[in-house]
Order: C-alpha cells, then sequence, then structure tokens
C-alpha cells in the first residue's frame, strides 16, 4: 500500500480525522471544533506505519480540510503543531 496519497477523511461522530490503512488499521487525529476553530489534539498513527510518512499526509489532508472548511486551527498537539512549523503554508490557519 502507498502511504504518499492517503484518503483523510473527516469522521465528525467520533471527532478525527481519519486515514484507513492496511489490515483495517486507522491513523488518526482527535479534535474538538467549537464552530471556528479546529483544536487538534492527539495525533496517533499505528506502530506498523511510523516512520513512513503516514502522520505527514495526516496531517496535511486535515488542515486542507479545515482550510476549505473556512475555520482555523490551534495544534495542541506536538506533531501537528511541528508540521505546520515546517509547512509555512499552513500557518496563516493558526489562531
Amino acid at each position: 500500500m502507498s502511504t504518499k496519497n492517503l484518503n483523510v477523511i473527516d469522521n465528525r461522530e467520533e471527532r478525527r480525522f481519519e486515514a484507513q490503512l492496511e489490515d483495517d488499521q486507522i491513523a488518526f487525529i482527535e479534535y474538538s471544533d467549537d464552530g471556528e476553530v479546529v483544536a487538534m489534539t492527539h495525533t496517533e498513527v499505528p506502530p506498523d506505519f511510523e516512520g513512513k510518512g503516514v502522520g505527514s499526509q495526516l496531517v496535511k489532508g486535515a488542515l486542507n480540510a479545515v482550510k476549505n472548511a473556512g475555520k482555523k486551527v490551534n495544534p495542541t498537539c506536538p506533531f501537528v503543531a511541528a508540521y505546520i512549523k515546517k509547512h509555512s503554508e499552513y500557518e496563516s490557519l493558526v489562531a
């Protein structure tokens, strides 16, 4: 399975952005949404997929979803915050 083009979905019921991986495993970012700002609180990638770019693709997809919804992001998760720091094109999304 390629991890380069993950399909990131917004599972609103679970309040998390998700990407389906092999063997029914899921990478996700938990969030809270007050209607204007999405606070991304925790990122989790299954151990088999760590270090393979899954987390970065997941964050990118989640940030693009926030951007497309016209909202801002509060990156309380250190992984999300580090991604934004490395990818300045997302700095304008930070609340």
